[in-house]
């Protein structure tokens, strides 16, 4: 027996390789709760009191052999409550998993997660080569989840608590104020800030053109008046805006510094930059908890390859903090910095001229 063989701790390794199998059945619950989502297997159970596999395969006009194995991997994982043959969605869970509207949300973080897992071995060679992975080479999972995610966040915030925090800028886009969204996405936020101060000017810009097409759908549909771009963050168009909004993006940026640049060139003197980041703290000790992690792992698997893959390429991370955060908008001119609102997901900056 070697010496390193001796000092192993059969107790401790034993304790590890069991909870490794239970990081491999979280990882296929991914799956799994995209597959419930998209089969319709939560909004059938929610509400519907114990059911068995047949009538949920009844409900959701889908296979038997499927829900059997499916509400027993959930029954297993906590998901769905089990009792002698029938299963429950717990009314708390049913939020989490078929309420939109719920700040709680979960399936679009489940669903940008395993859009994320789908490109790993593409980030493998990546992470070989130094090489960056565009936004627009990701699954579309990744896109669709992204936006699923994010929304009910701003939908619960954005309006109500992250614009008051901010200087003077609700009074502004009552009466009527120019905004720019850089990086706007599907224009889940966009829309939302276009919808309720229709007397303000809207204007979203983002370099991914699908994203683009999908935002001027969904206005349309949402009856607002938005004017949506196919623009780099270093290069939208405009000048004199009251309010420019950046949701959950900056660090994805190759050139952070090169936005803030252009975020300063493009404000009013007396206008606001809001810059809504993940929740992170400065050190990596402070980011050491489960929201940090899943923000570490987005961010070696997309928003760190998505930054490098373009000019720059400076990377910041996801879990920058606002130190770094603070760095990048100083480097760009401006003098005025300062943590505005959270939540347990997003950190909101006020950054002015």
């Amino acid at each position: 027996m070697t010496t390193v063989e001796q000092q192993i701790d059969g107790d401790k390794l034993m304790a590890f390789v069991f909870r490794a199998v239970d990081e491999v059945g979280a990882t296929l619950n991914a799956g799994l709760v995209v597959m419930g989502d998209k089969l319709g297997y939560y909004r059938a159970l929610a509400g519907a009191g114990p059911l068995t596999p047949a009538e949920l395969a009844e409900r959701t006009q889908t296979s038997e052999h499927y829900t059997r194995e499916w509400l027993n991997a959930q029954a297993a994982g906590g998901f769905v409550e089990y009792d002698d043959g029938r299963y429950v969605l717990p009314p708390e869970h049913a939020i989490a998993l078929t309420d939109e509207s719920s700040p709680a949300f979960l399936p679009g973080f489940f669903q940008i997660a395993l859009g994320t897992v789908h490109n790993t071995t593409q980030t493998i060679d990546a992470a070989r080569s130094g090489a960056g992975i565009g936004w627009h080479e990701q699954d579309t999972d990744v896109h669709d989840g992204c936006e699923r995610f994010f929304r009910p966040g701003y939908n619960a915030n954005l309006l109500t608590s992250w614009l008051p925090a901010l200087t003077d800028v609700v009074g502004k886009l009552d009466r009527g104020a120019k905004v720019a969204d850089i990086g706007c996405g599907h224009g889940a936020s966009t829309i939302l800030m276009a919808k309720a101060f229709p007397q303000s000017t809207f204007l979203g810009f983002d370099y991914h053109p699908a994203s683009i097409e999908v935002a001027r759908k969904r206005a349309a549909e949402a009856g607002a008046d938005v004017t949506f771009e196919v623009a780099p963050a270093t290069a939208y168009s405009g000048t004199g805006y009251d309010l420019v909004t950046t949701f959950d993006a900056l660090h994805d940026m190759g050139d952070p510094v090169g936005a803030a640049r252009r975020v300063r060139e493009s404000l009013a003197e007396d206008g606001t930059w809001m810059v809504v980041e993940p929740m992170a703290g400065d050190r990596v000790e402070d980011n050491l908890n489960p929201v940090g992690r899943a923000y570490y792992g987005f961010s070696t698997l997309l928003c760190t390859p998505g930054s490098l893959s373009q000019d720059v390429g400076l990377a910041l991370g996801t879990q920058a903090g606002p130190a770094r955060i603070r760095d990048v908008t100083t480097a760009a001119g401006f003098t005025r910095f300062r943590v505005a609102a959270e939540t347990p997901f997003n950190l909101v900056y006020e950054v002015r001229p």
